[in-house]
């Protein structure tokens, strides 16, 4: 017999143990992928869920004047604030309190001094509930402001 009839009668070597190691390689990768996908969630979901407020303190609409040159443009907003803090802990925050007036004044502080060009801006909001934020944190600490909503804002020039 030839060379050539001895190879066409051979049978040819079964692809079978490499074919299952790279579907084993695929399926470990896959796995890991997955595993590593699902702590990510988990953390992202952890850290969402602590800087959510859990509790509202809601201020009646505020009217006012604007900050712009002509002197005719006025803001109309709804905020609520939310706490991080439920229960006793939190300072209490009803009509006619303490809290709620300084809570007030320093809205008042800060929304007078913003132009309806810069509200208006795509970031404008953005900006005003950062500066809230900060005003409050910083004029009354014992207050545990965490987010700001707004429930209204309504520019008018």
């Amino acid at each position: 017999m030839t060379a050539q009839a001895q190879s066409e009668g051979a049978s040819p070597k079964p692809r079978f143990p490499k074919l299952a190691l790279t579907v084993a390689a695929v399926l470990v990768l896959v796995a890991a992928w997955w595993v590593n996908a699902r702590q990510h969630v988990g953390e992202a979901t952890n850290a969402a869920s602590s800087s959510t407020a859990k509790s509202l303190v809601h201020l009646d609409s505020f009217v006012v004047n604007l900050a712009d040159s002509d002197q005719s443009a006025f803001l109309k907003i709804g905020i609520d604030l939310g706490s991080g803090q439920v229960g006793k802990n939190e300072p209490p925050v009803d009509k006619g309190s303490l809290l709620l007036s300084k809570i007030r004044d320093v809205v008042l502080s800060v929304l007078t001094t913003c132009q309806s060009a810069d509200l208006l801006a795509p970031d404008g909001k953005a900006k005003l509930k950062q500066r809230l934020l900060e005003a409050l944190r910083e004029q009354i600490p014992e207050l545990p402001v965490k987010e700001i909503y707004f429930t209204e804002f309504l520019v008018q020039r």
